[in-house]
C-alpha cells in the first residue's frame, strides 16, 4: 500500500503524541492516531514511540500515513437518524465521532458512504465524486444536523442560501467561564492560522468576515450553556469565536484544553436547528433535533445552574 510521509514537530511541550498528531492532522482522530503508533509508523530519530509519551517542545516525528487502497467513497450500510427527507434532499441527524467525507486516517464509515447506500448513487456531483451531495459539513466531533442534496439543481439553490445567508444554522454549545450578558455576538474576521496551517483563527490575513450571534442559556460553575446562530459558515467558525473571547468549548483540543474534560475527546457543539427554503417546493423547512446523550450527561456533571 502506498504511504504518505510526514514531518510533525511540537511546538510546545507537554502534549501527548496522540493528541498533537489528532491535532496537526486533518480528518485524523485521536484513536486513529494510537493506532499508528502502535503500528509503529511514527517515530522519533528512527526509533518507535508509545501512544503516552509525553512531547518535548522540538521534537520532530516522521508519520508514515497510509494512503486509502479505494480512491473514492464506496457504499456502506451504515444507519443514519434521518430527521427530514424527500425526493430532492435529506436532513441528517449526524452522531459525533463521524467524519462527513474522506480524509487522511478515514476512508470509510463517512456519512458520505452512508449516503451512497441509503440513496443509492442519486446525489448531488457539484462537490465532485469524492464529496457527493455534501453542501456544507460540520466536524467529526460536531453532532447535528447537516444537509444533502440529491440532485444538482436542489445543491445549487442551497448553495446559494449558504452565500447570502438565509439558511439559518443554530447550535448549542458548552463553554469555559460564565458569560456576563444574556447575548452579544463575536464580529472578528477568521482565516488559516499563521504558523498552524491546521488550524484557523482570527486574523486580518487572507481571512473572510465572520459573524456569530449567541445568546445564554445557563451558568453553570466554571461553565455556560449558549446557544449560537452562524450569520457566516467559516471553517471552525463558532470554536475560533469563542476561544477568541475567553470561552473555549468544552472538550476542543485544537482551540481550548490539552486533555480531555468531563468524559469528552473532542468539542461540545450540537447542530441543533435548521430552517431553509425548499429548492423545489418554495416552502419554508424548519428542523429540530434534540440534545444527544452525551451532551445531557455533561449538562448533568456540571451540576446546578447558577
Amino acid at each position: 500500500m502506498d504511504e504518505n510521509i510526514l514531518f510533525i514537530t511540537a511546538k510546545e511541550g507537554g502534549d501527548r503524541i496522540d493528541a498533537l498528531l489528532a491535532c496537526s492532522i486533518e480528518g485524523l482522530s485521536r484513536s486513529a492516531a494510537q493506532k499508528l503508533i502502535e503500528s509503529g509508523a511514527v517515530t522519533m530519530d528512527k526509533r518507535k514511540i508509545k501512544k503516552n509519551y509525553k512531547c518535548a517542545a522540538g521534537d520532530s516525528f516522521e508519520v508514515l500515513l497510509p494512503q486509502a487502497a479505494a480512491q473514492h467513497p464506496f457504499p456502506e450500510n451504515i444507519p443514519l437518524d434521518i430527521v427530514f427527507e424527500d425526493e430532492d434532499l435529506l436532513v441528517i441527524n449526524k452522531p459525533r465521532g463521524m467524519v462527513v467525507h474522506q480524509a487522511p486516517g478515514h476512508y470509510e464509515g463517512t456519512l458520505v458512504n452512508a449516503l451512497l447506500y441509503h440513496c443509492g448513487g442519486k446525489l448531488s456531483t457539484i462537490g465532485g465524486e469524492d464529496r457527493p451531495g455534501i453542501v456544507h459539513r460540520i466536524d467529526k466531533d460536531t453532532s447535528g444536523l447537516i444537509i444533502a442534496a440529491k440532485n444538482d439543481f436542489t445543491h445549487k439553490k442551497l448553495a446559494e442560501q449558504l452565500a447570502d445567508h438565509s439558511l439559518s444554522r443554530t447550535y448549542e454549545a458548552i463553554v469555559h467561564g460564565n458569560m456576563k450578558a444574556a447575548q452579544g455576538m463575536v464580529d472578528k474576521p477568521i482565516g488559516r492560522h499563521p504558523v498552524d496551517r491546521k488550524k484557523m483563527a482570527v486574523t486580518e490575513i487572507h481571512s473572510r468576515s465572520a459573524l456569530t450571534y449567541w445568546e445564554l442559556i445557563a451558568n453553570y460553575k466554571a461553565y455556560s450553556h449558549i446557544r449560537c446562530r452562524l450569520k457566516t459558515g467559516r471553517t471552525h467558525q463558532i470554536r475560533v469565536h469563542m476561544a477568541s473571547i475567553n470561552h473555549p468549548l468544552l472538550g476542543d483540543y485544537t482551540y481550548g484544553a490539552p486533555s480531555p474534560e468531563k468524559g469528552l475527546e473532542g468539542q461540545c457543539l450540537h447542530a441543533r436547528q435548521l430552517r431553509f427554503i425548499h429548492p423545489g417546493s418554495g416552502k419554508l423547512i424548519e428542523v429540530e433535533c434534540p440534545l444527544p446523550q452525551y451532551f445531557e450527561d455533561v449538562l448533568l456533571k456540571l451540576g446546578s445552574q447558577i
